[in-house]
């Protein structure tokens, strides 16, 4: 079995991954709070632990692996919102919900085996409120509930700072009714205006952290495998979560491993709406860029590094998954249906082993796309050899999430509407004509025309080749008719 090795952010260090029961692979990451569109950072954790869960199917088998990803959908954001709008709060928690579904569905991501929301679970989220007030974790002033931090031991190990350091370089809030500083709110008394439900401490909603905890344990248990999120959580979000879960359940010990992505930048800037560099996925997605390209750019950073989202590198990761489709769609069998059962290339699964390594796995699917593209040891291959190792590269791609079959069969169908056959003569002949002649004029010309159209054409001493692209349009071919 392949040994899979994860940076833990609660150890500092890179380590073998055992879980707690092979049979039962638990992961969990924190989702979006639903109230406008996912923006470019929101994306990026879903791919990156989307990646992860593929991984974790292929090591240990689809049924074996859990992955719960939750929906924040009671927040003073999301209040805000309907108060701005005058819409209901269960229109726009439906809405944008779906929204996010369908935004990350276009980048590839699996959906979680469990997608829960904050409002199916507030008994729970309550009778672990009662039992950390039970055990002298958590105390009740004038409607609120607040955690009591200096009652576990370990808060700040996560993040690595002491409870005095985090005051005094945080902004905390201090209210007249909490014990400390750093004591965080459970639980918080709601007006009629706003949602609230029935509890012992008064009509109220919960606060945000002891969403997640009560959430994980109900789906996974007191003890779980993996927990993941953006870095800018680990503070105070995922250091709470840990206090309050071991608190309420200390037979476990809440997540085993602590996975962490590093944020992401616009052209080397901080994403902002004031510097005019803040958009949607779906604002990508309207602009014509194919959820794919999204995808690629993303996993060409690891996700432990800061990731930068440029037009070169979108630009770049179009040409590239263009050069991939274009490859495997002159394989009619691999198209039709050949990839039953084939197995993703050794490299590219030790690539996302250690830690991850997606850009390393892409380095690897790059190589192979130019070896399963005419190199001359491949086609030294018999057709059945041939076909076996593009049915490697296309379950290769498919474990990052890339559905290359479809690439390629959107490059097959759009040739239907043009004569290449005829095109490719008419080169043929024209470099004939301009060898005799040394006039290349015409050559350049009409290659440069098919170029634009999206045709690769390829000319070697023996042969003229045109090939499709996924942006081929055959409308500019009606000029050279």
């Amino acid at each position: 079995m392949t040994t899979i090795r994860l940076h833990n952010t609660k150890t500092r260090k890179k380590e073998a991954f055992t879980p707690l029961d092979d049979k039962n692979v638990r992961m969990y990451v924190c989702g979006p709070t639903v109230y406008d569109r996912a923006h470019l950072g929101n994306a990026r954790p879903v791919v990156v632990f989307d990646v992860l869960y593929r991984l974790l199917r292929h090591v240990y088998g689809a049924e074996q692996v859990t992955y719960a990803r939750n929906f924040t959908d009671v927040d003073d954001k999301i209040n805000a919102r309907a108060a701005e709008t005058g819409r209901p709060i269960g229109d726009i928690t439906a809405e944008t919900t779906q929204w996010f579904l369908d935004d990350m569905g276009e980048l590839g991501a699996l959906e979680p085996d469990a997608m829960p929301r904050a409002t199916e679970f507030i008994p729970q989220m309550v009778k672990m409120i009662e039992k950390l007030i039970a055990d002298g974790h958590a105390y009740a002033a004038e409607g609120h509930v607040l955690f009591r931090v200096r009652s576990y031991e370990a808060y700040g190990a996560l993040s690595g700072r002491s409870v005095d350091d985090m005051i005094a370089g945080a902004r905390v809030e201090v209210a007249p009714y909490k014990e400390d500083p750093m004591d965080f709110v459970l639980w918080k008394p709601s007006s009629d205006d706003l949602p609230g439900w029935d509890s012992p401490w008064g009509r109220g909603r919960p606060g945000w952290h002891i969403e997640c905890s009560a959430m994980a344990y109900e789906l996974l248990g007191e003890s779980f495998d993996i927990h993941g999120g953006g870095n800018d959580l680990m503070f105070p979000h995922h250091e709470n979560e840990i206090a309050q879960s071991c608190c309420a359940h200390p037979e476990g010990g809440f997540a085993q491993v602590w996975m962490h992505n590093e944020m992401l930048q616009v052209e080397g800037k901080k994403m902002s709406k004031s510097l005019g560099n803040f958009f949607t996925v779906r604002d990508l997605l309207d602009q014509g860029i194919p959820g794919e390209v999204i995808r690629f750019v993303f996993l060409s950073t690891h996700y432990r590094k800061p990731m930068d989202w440029t037009e070169q590198k979108r630009r770049e990761a179009a040409r590239e998954l263009d050069y991939w489709a274009t490859t495997i769609s002159v394989d009619h069998e691999l198209l039709d249906g050949a990839n039953r059962n084939a197995n993703p290339d050794d490299d590219v699964v030790k690539a996302l082993a250690d830690d991850l390594n997606t850009s390393l796995a892409i380095t690897r699917l790059k190589s192979f796309a130019r070896y399963v593209d005419d190199s001359s040891e491949f086609l030294r291959l018999t057709d059945d050899e041939q076909l076996e190792e593009r049915q490697k590269f296309v379950a290769s791609t498919s474990l990052l999430g890339i559905d290359l079959l479809e690439l390629g069969k959107l490059v097959r169908a759009k040739p239907a509407t043009a004569n290449l056959e005829q095109l490719t003569t008419r080169l043929a002949e024209e470099r004939v004509r301009a060898l005799e002649t040394k006039d290349f004029s015409t050559v350049d010309n009409l290659k440069a025309a098919l170029v634009d159209a999206g045709l690769e054409v390829r000319m070697s001493k023996d042969r003229v080749e045109l090939r499709p692209s996924v942006n081929f349009d055959p409308s500019k071919l009606e000029a050279l008719k």
